[in-house]
């Protein structure tokens, strides 16, 4: 099967391990972002040109192996479970939209 090379990346085909543990190391990435797997899933299809269902497939098995973490990932990432973050979110917004008006 003939494939092109857009860009310089691992392939799929031709390093299939290489090109996973970039996968996984772009979904830590958007872990440390705070994205949800399906935020995480569209950000590598439209800037990485990673096909979702590799995205996915990487995902899950991460957490088989990590089980403990995306417990409290979740916890902590999901806006039902987040007050204090959302109090402090909101605050900054707050917070930049004073200093906003203040430069005007």
């Amino acid at each position: 099967m003939y494939h092109s090379h857009q860009y310089p990346l691992p392939c799929l085909y031709c390093h299939p391990h290489s090109y996973i543990r970039m996968v996984q190391n772009l979904i830590e990435r958007c872990l440390l972002f705070h994205m949800s797997q399906d935020q995480c899933i569209k950000a590598l299809a439209e800037h990485a040109g990673i096909k979702p269902l590799v995205t996915l497939t990487v995902w899950k098995e991460l957490q088989k192996e990590n089980k403990e973490f995306f417990r409290d990932y979740f916890q902590v990432t999901t806006p039902t479970r987040r007050p204090f973050f959302n109090i402090v979110k909101g605050d900054q917004v707050q917070q930049e939209g004073k200093i906003g008006n203040n430069n005007v």
